[in-house]
């Protein structure tokens, strides 16, 4: 872009941004449909028409100050959107093209006929007509003879192969490609079947498949027509490989940042059920619901690491056995079994383990719901094991 009109660009953008006003302008319709097709949001002209909205003041106290405030780490960012579907670019290719015929399929053998002497002998002849026609370019009168040759002698590969390549001649590749399928139906190892196929294949546009029958070919009968065709296949089956390569790479790296974007979102709901729940601990009076009201070695006040509001309420219903005698916490449970447990004391510097068994301490019968978290569900079996008391 011209440097002058960029820089008038930028002035003009400036204007906006300092007045959005003028994009209420009719001369600028254009531009405001534009944008407004791309998600932006006009601001509404002002009464005075300045389009800037009114200063104001608003008092706050400090506790709705302090509820304003993310409830996390990070809670503040605004979630990320979805990314939009990966669109193919075209791939520039190279080569001829055709039509697709359409004709309806040509008379193909019986099988099942039992072909005599007599009946090769005939056929050898209609495919000699067939030659001579061909050489003299009367090839529907070729395809005749052939028809006729097939029908005579059914089990022979090199009739329909021969066919095949009579509608090559003719731009008729689907035709083709049924007569060269029958000939490997009948000849598996048919050089010309083979060749027929990838030069009708590359005549719809089908490199890759193209590539695929004429390399086969070229094994079992090398010949220079084969590589001619050979050389203008293969630069157009390798440029669709590597798009296809490209773009199954990018639909994998999106899929991976899909579930990056949800293993944080899931993270944070963590975090926030955990800081929640630490900010109902700050407010509970000390000592309810039959936390032990001196604290915990290590510098666990009133209650359990982590902050477990009001210790362990009537141990874990429907889980242990009975659960707890009396409702709480059994007497001889020896905590320094939790205090020096590493796997204990590093799960509870987890926000996505605390907010889980926070949710079980408040209501236990919650725990049903965890049990097939793989990363909660072995930290409150170890713990329960731990508060089960003597058999």
């Amino acid at each position: 872009m011209d440097a002058s009109k960029l820089k008038e660009l930028k002035l003009f953008i400036e204007q906006c941004k300092s007045d959005p006003s003028i994009l209420h302008d009719p001369s600028l319709a254009f531009f405001r449909h534009y944008l407004e097709s791309l998600g932006a949001k006009i601001p509404t002209a002002g009464a005075g028409g300045s389009g800037k909205p009114e200063a104001y003041t608003v008092e706050e106290s400090d506790e709705e100050i302090k509820d304003a405030e993310p409830d996390f780490v990070g809670g503040g960012e605004d979630e990320e959107e979805e990314e939009d579907e990966i669109i193919e670019s075209d791939i520039e290719l190279e080569g001829e093209v055709v039509e697709p015929d359409n004709d309806p399929p040509q008379k193909m053998g019986d099988p099942s006929v039992e072909v005599t002497d007599e009946n090769r002998e005939a056929a050898q002849e209609a495919k000699a007509k067939a030659m001579e026609a061909i050489s003299e370019g009367k090839f529907e009168e070729g395809i005749e003879h052939l028809t006729q040759a097939i029908t005579l002698n059914p089990t022979s590969a090199i009739m329909y192969a021969t066919r095949a390549s009579v509608f090559i001649k003719m731009k008729k590749p689907n035709a083709a490609i049924r007569d060269a399928s029958a000939a490997l139906e009948i000849n598996p190892d048919s050089a010309k079947g083979y060749k027929t196929r990838g030069i009708a294949k590359a005549l719809l546009g089908e490199w890759k498949e193209a590539a695929k029958d004429l390399h086969l070919a070229s094994r079992l009968d090398f010949d220079e027509e084969i590589n001619a065709v050979l050389k203008k296949v293969e630069p157009n089956a390798h440029k669709i490989d590597e798009h296809q390569r490209k773009y199954e790479r990018l639909r994998k790296e999106r899929e991976e940042r899909k579930i990056e974007r949800e293993r944080r979102h899931r993270k944070a709901k963590a975090e926030a059920a955990y800081q929640e729940a630490k900010k109902h601990e700050r407010t509970r009076p000390a000592g309810a619901g039959g936390a032990f009201t001196g604290g915990m070695p290590g510098g666990f006040p009133g209650g359990m690491p982590g902050g477990f509001p009001g210790g362990m309420p009537g141990g874990f219903p429907g889980a242990m056995p009975g659960g707890f005698p009396g409702g709480g916490m059994p007497g001889n449970v020896d905590f320094s079994k939790i205090l020096n447990d590493p796997e204990l004391i590093a799960a509870f510097k987890d926000p996505e383990v605390m907010a889980a068994l926070q949710d079980v301490m408040k209501n236990p019968a919650n725990l049903a719901k965890h049990q097939a978290n793989p990363r909660v569900a072995p930290i409150i079996a170890k713990m329960m094991s731990k508060f089960a008391g003597p058999k």
